[in-house]
């Protein structure tokens, strides 16, 4: 497989991430070096890993997981977004926004953003292309992506809770967008 391909992969790919870190750079005003590595480099690995753990499961696993993996990235998004969305309407004062740069958020934001990456190693497998090299640059990518979101975002920052609302909604319509691409 040739890099421009490769390329084109990567960047659909980091595309959820990119719109994550966009809204999470908008909507806190506390992203900086350390948080926006935490979310950058967490991002680029489990981008990283998912195309190997695809690629490894071949055909076997196929059957268990293509029927509900999803419902997986519509569920965990949905209740990031939701959560989102729920703070953008609750007071400044009584506010407790969880940091997504951290513990659980993070895991379930980088499992949701990357489980179409398991996908393309799965697919990779069959066509017995070699996968070290696709999931580096799949990895950086996204990586990268995540940066310049977050980079982004944090000019959108002045907009407040409306990006924090717009940010839940848009989670919520990455999920959905997965759920309704696997059903047709």
């Amino acid at each position: 497989m040739d890099l421009p391909t490769i390329l084109l992969i990567a960047v659909g790919l980091g595309m959820d991430a990119f719109a994550v870190a966009l809204c999470t750079g908008a909507t806190r005003n506390d992203i900086w070096f350390r948080p926006g590595f935490r979310l950058s480099f967490h991002f680029g690995l489990f981008q990283f890993m998912m195309p190997i753990i695809g690629w490894a499961a071949g055909t076997t696993v196929v059957r268990f997981i293509e029927g509900y993996d999803h419902w997986i990235a519509f569920g965990l998004l949905a209740c990031v977004g939701g959560k989102m969305i729920k703070e953008a309407f609750e007071p400044e004062t009584h506010k407790t926004s969880a940091d997504p740069t951290r513990k659980w958020t993070l895991v379930m934001l980088a499992i949701a953003t990357s489980i179409d990456a398991l996908a393309v190693g799965l697919s990779l497998a069959l066509l017995r292309v070699p996968i070290l090299y696709p999931s580096i640059v799949i990895g950086v990518v996204a990586a990268g992506m995540t940066a310049a979101g977050l980079a982004l975002g944090s000019r959108l920052g002045k907009f407040g809770k409306r990006m924090e609302l717009i940010g839940g909604l848009v989670l919520i319509g990455i999920g959905l967008r997965i759920v309704i691409e696997h059903l047709m």
